[in-house]
């Protein structure tokens, strides 16, 4: 049984998770060291920041597993994996759920969008018909071997089918077995709010940038009733912003001395990885 997949079902069932958004496992502890109770592994941000390509399904099951366990292993609290469609069907599913498990998530969600995905807040999605998405479920439920691992059904269903539409598959994800409903896209404050009132079990909210979402708060979002608020690649985006700055700059003056103080420094990197150079050993992972 995984400890940190019981210590997020407890931290849901009692109030709101606020889970930023990290495509790697050092900032992952960055966000552990700001005192988050949770944190998300962006798929977004995990070939975005790997790979150089768009957010399109590029990352096989392999690929996605480990750079997710990195993550799990790197801090004490739970981590949620972006698991795209679950990178096939059926048996597929399966493996996927008993790796994530395997390399210490505690969660993961997969959407009922068709392969190759793209990005949820972009036109063009198209979906899969509900038996797929419902036997989807179904095989994730069934591999899972623990039994607190949360299963979380993205729909996608907003921007192609209607809010209405995204509604009734939630529920029909939910008598699937899911174990929580993510809806993607949602367009406005009303939609959040009325989502919220049709589905009883947890709810994740996604509050992603330049998407077709509305930026709400979390005091809102949990007001809602919503119990996972993610910020997917917040974070990147700002490093990425930084880095590009820090580039024009660095090809103008030819130096880095007037950035050192927007640095973190080689003893604050040292200190968040948990390394002492005098030491003999390297403390390690922190499950």
């Amino acid at each position: 049984m995984s400890r940190k997949a019981s210590l997020l079902r407890e931290l849901i069932s009692k109030s709101a998770v606020m889970m930023p958004g990290v495509p790697n496992a050092s900032m992952a502890r960055q966000v552990e060291q700001a005192g988050f109770d949770a944190v998300y592994l962006s798929g977004a941000g995990m070939i975005n920041s790997t790979a150089g390509m768009p957010d399109i399904g590029l990352l096989d099951r392999e690929e996605v597993v480990r750079l997710a366990g990195y993550v799990a292993h790197a801090v004490r609290i739970p981590a949620i994996v972006d698991a795209d469609t679950g990178f096939g069907e059926g048996d597929e599913v399966a493996t996927t759920i008993r790796d994530l498990e395997n390399c210490g998530l505690a969660g993961c969600h997969i959407e009922d969008q068709e392969f190759p995905k793209r990005c949820g807040h972009l036109a063009g999605k198209t979906i899969v018909d509900l038996k797929t998405m419902t036997a989807r479920i179904k095989a994730a439920v069934a591999a899972r071997r623990d039994k607190d691992f949360l299963i979380i059904a993205r729909t996608d269903a907003r921007a192609v089918e209607g809010f209405d539409r995204a509604v009734d598959r939630a529920g029909e994800y939910l008598a699937a077995g899911a174990d929580a409903i993510f809806p993607e896209a949602l367009q406005s404050p009303k939609e959040f709010r009325d989502f919220a009132k049709e589905i009883d079990l947890p709810l994740m909210a996604n509050m992603t940038e330049f998407g077709k979402s509305p930026l709400l708060t979390f005091r809102q979002l949990a007001d809602f009733g919503y119990r996972m608020i993610i910020f997917p690649q917040s974070a990147f985006r700002i490093s990425m912003k930084a880095a590009d700055k820090f580039f024009k700059e660095l090809k103008k003056a030819g130096t880095q001395s007037d950035w050192l103080d927007r640095m973190q420094t080689r003893q604050e990197l040292y200190n968040l990885l948990d390394y002492d150079p005098a030491a003999e050993e390297w403390k390690g992972f922190r499950d």
